[in-house]
């Protein structure tokens, strides 16, 4: 029996979604590379305010930063005819946009981590992060033990957030930690002085007060909570498309060329400021240049 009749509106709205179903069943048995190459675009998962890992330049939408370059390098090689197209996604949102195939690639700073991995597939390492907190410069802050009984800004879907929930039990004292739903909303907590302090990767900390207005009224301090490895991601079970991208990667490596695009977002001026990091590779990055791998998280807490 039909209690509705099912007027044009509604009929045209399921035939849409049947339609979208249709196509995102199709994109999820076809493989990404044979997808990008039969529509003629690859669909890149980007960030609106983390950098210079991956960023919004003004109104024109612009996307910059070092995982933008490098997914822009990988996409050219494997797929040179394909239109590069832009979907701004948050730390959150990534992984779920790149399963349903939304995305093709995240270029996103996001953690490889072993619960992530059930979801995703991650390539070669290509960042190594630790993750500390930004003060303002007057405040007496310098230890992350010192964030017991505070008000912390963290950023929604973030390791971060795990962290300092063990950092809370360890110090057994509650802290207030408050959740931003991007990196520019839980940065305006500290810099509003509604928070004492910010956790997130120190890469993204520096980014963050570099585009600050007064950049200067801010410094990174305290021990690391811990090292993050920092990878592109893609759907899982497309081996194809995984050794696609880890050889065009690992090809930048071995050439010298992944460094040149490094100190171009870590150690030189960077737009809109054109202010300098000053954040120069690290041992551990530099030894994953050496031996490129997709180890998760959790080989670098044993």
């Amino acid at each position: 029996m039909t209690l509705f009749p099912a007027t044009p509106a509604i009929a045209a709205a399921a035939t849409l979604l049947f339609g979208l179903l249709c196509a995102q069943t199709s994109g999820a048995a076809q493989g990404t590379l044979d997808k990008i190459r039969t529509s003629g675009r690859a669909v890149l998962g980007v960030r609106e305010a983390s950098p210079p890992m991956a960023y919004a330049l003004g109104a024109n939408e612009k996307y910059v930063g070092y995982h933008v370059e490098l997914c822009e390098r990988v996409l050219r090689e494997i797929a040179p005819d394909a239109k590069l197209e832009y979907l701004a996604a948050t730390a959150q949102s990534t992984l779920a946009l790149v399963q349903n195939g939304t995305l093709d690639i995240g270029c996103g700073p996001t953690t490889n981590n072993t619960a992530r991995q059930q979801q995703v597939a991650f390539a070669v390492t290509t960042y190594v992060s630790e993750v500390r907190m930004a003060v303002r410069a007057d405040s007496a802050i310098r230890s992350i033990s010192q964030l017991g009984g505070r008000t912390v800004a963290a950023s929604t879907g973030t390791t971060a957030v795990q962290m300092l929930r063990r950092q809370e039990r360890a110090l057994g004292t509650p802290m207030n930690i408050l959740l931003g739903k991007d990196h520019a909303e839980s940065f305006l907590l500290l810099e509003s002085g509604r928070a004492d302090a910010f956790v997130l990767d120190d890469n993204l900390l520096a980014g963050v007060i570099a585009g600050a207005k007064n950049p200067g009224d801010f410094r990174i301090v305290g021990e690391p909570l811990g090292a993050e490895p920092i990878a592109l991601l893609f759907r899982k079970d497309d081996p194809a498309f995984k050794a696609a991208v880890d050889g065009v990667l690992t090809r930048l490596m071995q050439t010298g060329e992944l460094e040149k695009i490094y100190a171009k977002w870590f150690t030189t001026p960077i737009p809109p400021k054109n202010l300098r990091l000053n954040l120069p590779m690290g041992a551990a990055l530099k030894a994953l240049i050496a031996s490129p791998n997709d180890k998760p998280l959790e080989t670098y807490l044993k």
